[in-house]
């Protein structure tokens, strides 16, 4: 169909709107849920798995992906399309009483069960011919709005523009969305006329919309993914057997494997990259899976006998979300000599009481203490991400709590066995209580005494227990900071383990995690220690119930802070004794009277000096240099500027970006995304905005702590960020003159200027095409670690 007999056709249909909405029952019968699933070997399924899912994830799925897609409207797979969308706001940091999940494939295994949670069609659900396939499909309604728009625009003359859109598109993240069922969209249409899909971006191209137009009109037919093969089949037999064994301790050491790896994408590292999620069920292996839906992980099952279960991942693999994690011969054999060779015995299971099962201390205290450390430390990127990338997916509230840029180190084994003697551990436990022991609908105003409190006794406890340690000859110096040396002797890997050290980059309402020291001398490191680690995951990954009220989700921000103070403690104590608060005090300028009440309470620091041997008066810069000696076997390469084929001049032009700051880093986003083309060449860069903050101890009022003049720019080789702010794009020919008037940027109008020429706005016609070009990229550069990249957070400037 012609673009411009489509605008007429559009408009015939469209013009009587009142009439349409009035009588679609009578046009085209009662709405009832359909049957769209079709046999994997039909020619339906080949289209809709090699060219309608492929061509939605591109387009679509890019911002319905996640908790805060719009709508809550899933493209990501059938169950997802047939699910539909939702008025209900998931993210909110002002309700008072918890809502029901609403989390794909848990909360609901049906459609009309979705349909009775007030979820609505975006497909024809009516008589299934042609017509109404179209005209009562709010999917296929919004797509063509767009269409008619853009064919608005130019049949009067209006060219499509590079430039910023009009006010009347809104994209803050928490604007008041529409959600219009197909008994609405009328008019909807006729008030926001500038409304259609893709919302602010280009319309689809006439390939495109023929394409989606063709499969919807015939029914919008799906097919599941096609069946595993025998060897994936095998892997998930063998895995699930060990993960099921009847003893006590295989049921526990199971139970803690799952608490910790329910979000992460499990593959087999021998075969081609399927994944899987593992699941608790109600059924043994070699049944079908019957899903155990609970708010949190540890949440009492209701059944006698939990089963640990590996389920296909069905969904588009999006960046935001994806933590994978490899499963081969030696995970097995790391987990047998983690959890199956130390000796120890378990009585009982431990109880799903929300006292008990939020406390891991309590929970698997029969397991020893190292066993847990070894295997969170083993994969600790993936363990970090689990808060930045978990249920949270977006969250002012959950990140603003940390600084925008730092480095994190852990402590070693060695060093935590001693903190973990004479039963420590055990005797802290109830110190170490956690927020999500009040579950969903928690109270507001006496957490932060309360657990002020309790980390209060547990951090003059820990001071007695390392002070003790130290004055037995114990050195407090690089050896407590572990160097990647392997935590098994199962470990395949000569060099070392890369997770040893991570960068944290803070987006103001998302972040990243990577492993190495990446980036500038950040102003905060963090040194981890196993109690740590271990809140810092069932804060803010197994106990954060995204759906909770305001009390639930206070509490846990006013608890990370605490923990990102003790990491920071950590870190400080290698400096020189005298010099440690002058360090401290700088970190927290400004604080407010809570938190200087509580730092001020206590000596959060040691008694021993550092027995590291400072030769300069810059004393973190040296500590930083000293910790990249002690990495420098394990610390990987990925996102150096200095990458092989790239030319030494383009390399010192990105260098001239690293120390700027202040004004010309101000006027930038959070993440831009740079592609430098260099004839048939092509690399691509992350510009990464550091804000400097005074302090990070304030809860509502970000903006009073922010330092302007103290901004910072990180460039790296590579893509950090699942969220890209904006694309740019430059000839390498043309990057002096890029580099230049980004050094000299003063304003936002210099800002805007500077895009006209390098930027590849949202509006920009080359947008799509550019899109494509970047997600590919992504999946070369990192072929397991990339998913889409989301455009929720795209700006309009």
């Amino acid at each position: 169909m012609s673009r411009s007999v489509f605008v007429v056709l559009f408009v015939l249909l469209s013009g009587c709107a009142a009439a349409v909405v009035a009588n679609y029952d009578v046009m085209y019968g009662t709405e009832e849920v359909q049957e769209r699933t079709v046999s994997p070997k039909t020619p339906q399924a080949a289209t809709y798995l090699n060219e309608v899912q492929p061509l939605l994830n591109q387009r679509c799925v890019v911002c319905h992906g996640c908790y805060d897609a719009p709508c809550q409207l899933k493209l990501t797979s059938p169950e997802g399309i047939e699910r539909g969308l939702s008025k209900s706001l998931i993210h909110s940091g002002s309700r008072l009483l918890a809502i029901p999940p609403t989390r794909l494939y848990e909360d609901a295994t049906s459609t009309q069960a979705w349909r009775e949670q007030g979820f609505s069609a975006v497909l024809n659900e009516r008589k299934q011919v042609e017509e109404a396939n179209l005209m009562a499909s709010v999917l296929y309604r919004s797509l063509a709005l767009k269409q008619h728009d853009t064919s608005r625009n130019e049949l009067s003359g209006e060219s499509v523009s590079a430039k910023v859109l009009p006010e009347s598109y809104d994209f803050s993240l928490n604007r008041e969305q529409q959600c219009s069922a197909i008994g609405e969209f009328d008019d909807y249409a006729l008030q926001h006329p500038e409304g259609g899909m893709p919302y602010g971006l280009p319309a689809l191209s006439n390939r495109e919309f023929k394409l989606l137009t063709s499969w919807l009109s015939g029914g919008a037919k799906m097919a599941p993914l096609p069946a595993l093969s025998a060897e994936h089949l095998a892997k998930v037999t063998h895995w699930e057997q060990w993960l099921n064994k009847s003893t006590l301790k295989s049921q526990l050491v199971s139970r803690y494997i799952y608490e910790h790896l329910f979000l992460s994408h499990l593959y087999f590292s021998e075969l081609d990259t399927t994944y899987f999620k593992l699941v608790r069920s109600k059924t043994p292996p070699g049944m079908p899976i019957e899903i155990i839906a609970t708010r949190r992980p540890y949440d009492d099952p209701k059944t006698a006998r939990v089963y640990y279960r590996l389920q296909r991942e069905r969904e588009t693999i999006l960046a935001k979300t994806h933590l994978p994690y490899a499963l081969n011969p030696a995970r097995m054999a790391t987990f047998k000599e983690i959890f199956e060779q130390p000796q120890y015995e378990v009585d009982s299971l431990p109880s799903y009481k929300p006292q008990v099962a939020s406390n891991p201390f309590i929970t698997f205290e029969a397991i020893p203490a190292q066993s847990r450390y070894q295997f969170m430390l083993q994969e600790a990127q993936n363990t970090i991400m689990g808060f930045i990338k978990g249920p949270v997916c977006r969250g002012q509230i959950a990140v603003n709590v940390i600084d925008d840029h730092f480095w994190v180190f852990f402590v070693t084994r060695k060093a935590q066995a001693g903190l973990n003697s004479d039963n420590f551990l055990s005797e802290q436990k109830a110190h170490l209580r956690l927020p999500a022991e009040s579950e969903s609908n928690a109270g507001v105003v006496v957490t932060w005494y309360q657990y002020s409190q309790a980390q209060k006794e547990y951090l003059q406890a820990k001071k007695r227990k390392v002070n003790q340690l130290f004055n037995q000859e114990s050195l407090l110096d690089l050896h407590l900071v572990w160097n990647g040396d392997n935590l098994t002797s199962t470990s395949q890997n000569p060099q070392g383990n890369d997770n040893a050290a991570l960068t944290i980059f803070r987006h103001f309402d998302s972040a990243t995690v990577v492993k190495g020291l990446v980036g500038q001398a950040p102003k905060t490191a963090w040194l981890i220690d196993y109690p740590l680690l271990e809140r810092i995951h069932y804060l803010l990954v197994a106990g954060f119930d995204v759906y909770g009220n305001v009390g639930h989700q206070l509490n846990t921000r006013l608890y990370m802070d605490f923990l990102r103070m003790e990491a920071e403690f950590n870190f400080l104590n290698l400096l020189p004794k005298e010099i440690r608060q002058q360090e401290h005090d700088y970190w927290y300028r400004d604080e407010g009277i809570n938190l200087k009440q509580y730092l001020e309470e206590s000596d959060h620091f040691v008694g021993k000096d550092s027995n590291i041997y400072y030769q300069t008066q810059d004393h973190k810069l040296e500590l930083f240099g000293l910790l990249k000696q002690h990495l420098a076997k394990v610390l990987p390469t990925q996102y150096a500027l200095a990458q092989e084929g790239t030319p030494a001049k383009e390399v010192a032009l990105m260098q001239v970006l690293m120390a700027l700051v202040g004004k010309p880093v101000n006027q930038l986003p959070e993440t831009a995304i740079l592609l430098v083309s260099d004839g048939d060449k092509k690399r691509v860069y992350s510009l990464v905005k550091n804000v400097a903050h005074s302090n990070m101890s304030s809860l509502l009022d970000e903006e009073s702590n922010l330092l302007p003049a103290e901004d910072t720019l990180t460039v790296v080789s590579g893509i950090i960020g699942d969220y890209p702010s904006v694309y740019l794009t430059v000839d390498a020919a043309q990057l002096p003159t890029f580099v230049a008037r980004l050094a000299a940027m003063q304003t936002a109008t210099d800002y805007s200027a500077w895009l006209d020429d390098y930027g590849v706005r949202r509006s920009d016609p080359r947008f799509w095409p550019h899109s494509d070009t970047i997600q590919t990229l992504n999946q070369q550069l990192q072929p397991i670690n990339a998913g889409l990249l989301d455009y929720n957070r795209l700006q309009n400037r």
